[in-house]
């Protein structure tokens, strides 16, 4: 079945933190995980309400920040401040169209090497590094 390994980790997550295991949280997990690309708590709960309708924005909302916490979503802000969640996978970074919005992801070896290299330079050590460029995309540019 989709999504066995992503209920169980959920599963795995609300026992280890005393949390109940809910139908709610199981149909707004589906729905995230069915979910392409980024996508916010709204437009999350606009796909949940057409299949559930008794679900609400807050369930949504909160089950997101679980899903988060479990190590399923992450949440991403970027330059618009609107948040928006996207299934937790390998690292990457982010390529943001600032006039359609489009987000389009992207590895780099080459980039990570020099974040390293800079990084060994000055002795310091990365925890956590996000990369985001901002500017338009092929159907936006005006060349």
């Amino acid at each position: 079945m989709a999504h066995d390994v992503e209920r169980q980790s959920l599963a795995r997550y609300l026992d280890d933190h005393n949390l109940r295991h809910t139908r709610q949280r199981d149909a707004i997990l589906e729905v995230f995980l069915d979910a392409e690309g980024h996508t916010t708590a709204e437009n999350l709960y606009e796909r949940v309400r057409g299949k559930h309708p008794n679900i609400g924005y807050t369930t949504v909302y909160r089950t997101m920040k679980l899903l988060c916490d479990a190590g399923l979503a992450a949440e991403r802000r970027f330059e618009d401040g609107i948040t928006r969640y996207e299934i937790m996978h390998e690292h990457h970074d982010h390529l943001v169209c600032t006039r359609c919005g489009r987000i389009i992801e992207f590895e780099c070896g080459m980039i990570e090497s020099a974040q390293d290299q800079i990084a060994d330079r000055y002795g310091f050590r990365i925890l956590r590094h996000r990369h985001e460029l901002y500017g338009h995309c092929r159907d936006c540019r005006d060349d």
